[in-house]
């Protein structure tokens, strides 16, 4: 079966790749779905969200899962916000009740980073390659605090 043209994935390196990622830069990030409530407290998990992919690899379903997934991380820190408050024991002196509530929405959030392939390993890549770059990370900074402080440094 013939994909079409227009769906297939471009080299990241090709001159058409470098147009799409200008006018993406120029459309900005993508906007929550309108047909969707989303709440305020949601909008910074949704721009952090929006970062995950490039903007027109954003198929209308991803944004409403995106938008879903916003949401999530927003209940989620509304109510740990409440167990901070409360107290982790309940008036019964049981474990607060919202920790299942939350235990069971943070499942829905890794479920969503699957389905939405924005997980570590799809953005990142493999934990090894992760690794790698850590270790050039880490060997840069070292040799930077070597630097001369009036030699000119990236910032």
């Amino acid at each position: 079966m013939e994909r079409d043209k227009k769906n297939r994935n471009r080299r990241s390196d090709s001159a058409a790749a470098a147009v799409q990622a200008a006018q993406n830069a120029s459309l900005g990030p993508h906007s929550p779905p309108e047909h969707m409530e989303f709440p305020e407290a949601a909008r910074p998990y949704w721009d952090w969200i929006m970062t995950a992919r490039a903007r027109d690899r954003w198929l209308p379903i991803d944004l409403a899962n995106a938008a879903e997934l916003a949401t999530l991380y927003a209940d989620i820190a509304r109510m740990r916000a409440r167990v901070a408050l409360d107290g982790d024991l309940g008036q019964d002196r049981k474990a607060h009740p919202l920790f299942k509530v939350i235990s069971d929405a943070s499942r829905r959030v890794i479920a969503l980073s699957r389905l939405l392939h924005i997980h570590p390993e799809a953005t990142e890549g493999r934990s090894r390659d992760a690794g790698n770059a850590l270790k050039v990370e880490r060997a840069s900074a070292a040799a930077a605090d070597n630097v001369h402080p009036l030699i000119r440094r990236v910032s």
